[in-house]
């Protein structure tokens, strides 16, 4: 008997189905042994000087849980027993890793028996399908030192980071708090964005459009705009012209409700567009987030469903590769569901944009294009079921034609009786040929415009002026923030996720509206590190350290002297920052009412392990504390009683439900529309 070793029982199961008699799949429940959590559990040791630089070795201690050690003792005799014992876990860094703790621990220790070692083999696959198991156990390999080397180098440099400097945020900012190598970056990124959003100033604009017709009109065309309305906006120098006040904007409708128009040109563009790269992991999380509103986490948790079950490809990859006997299956697809002129005669092929697509060697795509057209598929759940729709559309549409289509421009000259002239554009496309379109979902955005010929004479039917101000940037949300990270190359496909999930477990920020808005614990921090550790927190330099990472995984560097470059400076910076730092101190919220126990404070909101309270300012003289309640100054829609309060389930997910629960049962995931305002509703302020 052959044993083979995966993660999880969803994968064994799946692999179980396909290899059949000689084979037992065992899952290891993910990973079997890893670094103690409360303690740094790596040991650093000076080494002797070279070039006048100290340098260090580090000696990682990993541990295995109470829970795994049984599991491990279960696989260790299967594993005694089995004539070879293939190491199935997933295609990336962190599975190589995986498989080589696996191996570490099952292996005898004795001296000189090489048997025990030999018979642990690699098997790597990026789609659980049987053609690619059974590709993979005819060509299994050894485990590749070069990327457990560089996983394991990011597993301490991450540790040696947050294990170092958290005790430094206890002393200088607060106790309890912690700091990461690259959630400390991603945060600051959020908190530049909230100050320019405090920071941003409204302007004034004016958008004034005309809606205009032909002269002439045929009788025989019929009503619409094809009868010869055209709606222009201003323009100037090409560009939209701009109007910043309320006086310009009322001397702009006056003459051009009295000028005289014509046709200045009409231009006319064909043009063909090309579907988008298949997903990878990225770009798939900003597309759920988008599309679906889903987290990063979420995204991620519902893939490796996908791809334990055999569906999809392996979902942590920056590679937009596609295999060659994927496009022939889509191309062969196409053709037979919609028809030669939707199909390719050669496949398509989209660059890497990644300097080191290192994780794995296919973009994300469905194991079998054909399995989404059968009646009789059924997904394990409807979330599942939504997620795989977008990457089959995404991955089919990408093998064909391109949508075809022309724009056209009509420029307009306008002349007032006071000789003032303004210009004035209009815009439009037609589809004629969906192409891609046609699988995507994407919407064909036609805007028609009527035929017409330079020198035409137009006449006005309304005019419209509205006062508009300018918005402030917007707030990150899932796939704004993963699209800036990985255009900073920041982080990896594997991380994202990660990033964002800690950033909100720490309570650094606050998901409102699914946007990101930093805490007053979150400016705390990031201000004293930015202020402090600026080089560490510098976006080049953490960007620099990820391809120092992907160099190791290349076999160009080795982990330890990387490491021990970074952290003879990093160290004593340590030293100085704790010596010479002064203290942040964390701003609190204040509601504006009395404390009512001691009715000399103020009732702040604080936060603490478990999110926001309520407290008396004066703590600890007064010890008043209070569950605070997210009112949103709207009645319930249900009893009219209570007040609509954003609240969250045990799982951390956010929701609006009734200040009087459980006598009103009221809960909505999304915001009431016809909210009834709440007398004295007041906004916390920051103090």
């Amino acid at each position: 008997m052959n044993l083979v070793l995966v993660e999880s029982p969803t994968k064994a199961r799946t692999l179980a189905r396909f290899l059949g008699d000689g084979f037992n799949v065992q899952a290891t429940y993910g990973h079997v042994r890893d670094l103690p959590e409360r303690r740094v559990g790596v040991k650093i040791v000076p080494e002797s000087k070279r070039a006048g630089e100290q340098e260090y070795r580090f000696e990682p201690e990993y541990v295995v849980t109470k829970k795994q050690a049984e599991r491990i003792k279960e696989i260790k005799t299967l594993s005694d027993a089995a004539a070879v014992a293939y190491l199935a876990t997933d295609p990336d860094r962190e599975g190589e890793a995986i498989a080589w703790h696996v191996a570490e621990l099952l292996q005898s220790k004795r001296a000189g028996e090489l048997e025990s070692r030999s018979k642990f083999k690699r098997i790597v696959f990026h789609e659980i399908t049987k053609p690619a198991i059974m590709e993979a156990l005819a060509h299994p390999r050894e485990i590749d030192m070069q990327l457990v080397s560089a996983q394991q180098a990011r597993r301490i440099l991450d540790r040696l980071v947050g294990y170092k400097l958290s005790p430094v945020l206890w002393k200088k900012v607060r106790r309890g708090l912690s700091a990461g190598r690259v959630q400390s970056v991603a945060l600051r990124l959020i908190v530049e964005r909230e100050r320019e959003i405090e920071k941003f100033t409204p302007v004034e604009y004016w958008d004034i459009q005309v809606v205009l017709k032909k002269l002439i009109v045929d009788p025989s065309i019929s009503s619409g705009l094809r009868s010869g309305q055209l709606t222009v906006k201003l323009v100037v120098n090409g560009g939209k012209m701009e109007i910043h006040n309320g006086e310009a904007a009322k001397k702009a409708e006056e003459a051009l409700r009295g000028a005289k128009y014509e046709v200045a040109g009409v231009e006319r563009k064909e043009f063909s567009r090309t579907p988008p790269a298949p997903f990878t992991t990225s770009t798939l999380q900003q597309t759920a987030a988008n599309r679906l509103g889903w987290s990063a986490k979420k995204t991620m948790q519902v893939a490796q469903g996908l791809y334990e079950e055999g569906l999809i490809t392996y979902h942590r990859t920056d590679s937009t590769n596609i295999a060659d006997v994927a496009t022939a299956a889509a191309r062969d697809y196409i053709r037979t569901q919609y028809g030669q002129d939707y199909a390719l005669g050669e496949p398509r092929v989209y660059k890497i944009k990644s300097k080191v697509a290192q994780e794995a060697h296919e973009a994300i795509r469905p194991t079998d294009v054909g399995q989404f057209s059968n009646s009789d598929f059924q997904f394990s759940n409807k979330d599942q079921g939504r997620l795989y729709e977008l990457i089959w559309k995404r991955f089919v549409a990408c093998q064909m034609a391109e949508a075809r289509g022309e724009s056209v421009k009509i420029t307009v000259n306008s002349l007032s009786l006071s000789g003032d002239k303004y210009g004035l554009e209009a815009k439009g496309e037609t589809i004629a040929f969906d192409g891609w379109y046609k699988v995507s979902g994407k919407d064909l955005e036609e805007s028609l415009l009527p035929e017409m010929n330079e020198g035409e004479k137009l006449e006005i039917v309304d005019l419209t002026a509205e006062q508009k101000f300018t918005q402030p940037p917007a707030r990150y949300n899932d796939a704004s923030l993963i699209k800036t990270l990985e255009e900073m190359e920041i982080g990896r496909p594997s991380t994202y996720a990660p990033i964002i999930t800690t950033i909100q477990d720490r309570q650094y920020v606050e998901r409102l509206e699914k946007r990101f808005k930093p805490t007053s614990l979150g400016l705390a921090v990031n201000d004293f590190l930015v202020a402090n550790f600026p080089e560490e927190l510098e976006y080049g330099f953490t960007a620099r350290m990820e391809d120092g990472l992907d160099d190791i995984a290349n076999g160009e560097k080795e982990w330890m002297p990387y490491i021990s470059e970074f952290w003879g400076p990093f160290s004593a910076h340590l030293e100085k920052v704790e010596d010479t730092a002064a203290r942040v101190k964390v701003e609190v919220e204040t509601t504006g009412e009395k404390c009512p126990k001691c009715s000399e404070g103020e009732v702040v909101i604080r936060l603490g392990k478990f999110g926001k309270f309520l407290a008396c300012s004066r703590y600890p003289e007064c010890d008043y504390k209070a569950n605070f309640l997210n009112k949103i100054g709207m009645k319930c829609p249900k009893c009219t009683n209570g007040e609509v309060i954003m609240r969250r389930t045990r799982n951390g997910k956010s929701f609006y439900g009734c200040s009087s629960y459980p006598q009103c049962d009221f809960a909505s995931w999304t915001k009431p529309q016809t909210p009834t305002q709440v007398e004295g509703a007041t906004t916390p302020q920051t103090t």
